[in-house]
């Protein structure tokens, strides 16, 4: 072995790196962590699922507005934003539901680490905010149908409408959830060099 003054003296050092070293408790702590987003995303996928499906199927009769008319009446357009960010979000959250169990199940990741950190967290980041922002339209617009009487002809509409509004709400809660601890990985990575604090 040389000594430490021929390796600052310009002298290789040609040993190999040490492989890093995990115990049995923090590989139990790193699966516990996936587990939980695991958990966060099934949640996730479950409500913006449950948002989706009740704004597709929230036709009730000929004089109740409907999502899919092509007319230029303003709720259509809040109504299909509601409509296609839960689906875009469900879709989202069944990806990273595959890619969490891949995880847990073979210990690596779908990507290359450096990508696989960076794509969680600005994917989470985004489609929060998608579903926030749609959320927020829909509340608006369900506001406005109350107002103009639409709901006392069509009360049904009204009511469904407002449950997938809250339902994307609790998607966003979740998927938020999910961004806090896919931004603790990123934090962890530029720290450490490694997703989790091991």
């Amino acid at each position: 072995m040389r000594s430490p003054q021929a390796l600052r003296n310009g002298g290789a050092d040609n040993r190999s790196p040490t492989p890093r070293f995990h115990s049995t408790v923090a590989e139990q702590k790193l699966r516990r962590f996936n587990s939980l987003i695991l958990v966060f995303r099934l949640t996730s996928f479950s409500f913006s699922l449950a948002s989706f499906v009740f704004m597709l199927t929230n036709i009730h009769g000929s004089d109740s507005p409907h999502w899919y008319d092509s007319d230029t009446f303003r709720p259509k357009f809040c109504i299909r934003f509601v409509l296609a960010a839960n689906a875009i979000v469900a879709l989202y959250s069944l990806f990273e539901m595959v890619a969490s169990v891949w995880e847990i199940s073979r210990g690596a990741t779908v990507f290359p680490e450096v990508i696989q950190v960076w794509f969680d967290f600005g994917h989470d980041q985004v489609f929060a905010y998608l579903l926030l922002s749609a959320s927020a339209a829909g509340t608006a617009e369900a506001r406005t149908l109350k107002e103009r009487d639409t709901c006392t002809v069509s009360n049904a509409f009204c009511v469904q409408s407002d449950i997938a509004i809250a339902l994307g709400y609790a998607g966003f809660l979740f998927l938020g959830f999910t961004s806090l601890l896919s931004g603790f990985r990123a934090v962890c990575f530029i720290i450490n060099g490694s997703r989790f604090h091991l």
